[in-house]
């Protein structure tokens, strides 16, 4: 397995273990693994091209669907919209 498929999965464990956690960690930690979670998916596509990366960006919006959530709405609410 490549080594960039190989720290994809690890991310996923260690953000299902984290949600596992105390809730008061579950923000800190979402950031954290925006973080580490965008170049690694740079990463991912760079080394196995477009489809690769598209399924791990669909994998990880799943496990971080609330980030994306408040996010949705914070646009929307700024733009005027409903």
């Amino acid at each position: 397995m490549p080594i960039s498929l190989t720290l994809a999965c690890l991310w996923a464990v260690i953000a299902c273990l984290i949600g596992l956690g105390p809730q008061r960690y579950h923000w800190p930690a979402a950031w954290a693994l925006i973080a580490t979670g965008i170049p690694l998916l740079g990463f991912v596509t760079w080394q196995l091209g477009p489809w690769w990366g598209l399924g791990v960006l669909v994998a990880g919006a799943s496990i971080l669907r609330w980030p994306l959530i408040y996010l949705g709405r914070w646009v929307r609410r700024t733009s005027g919209g409903q």
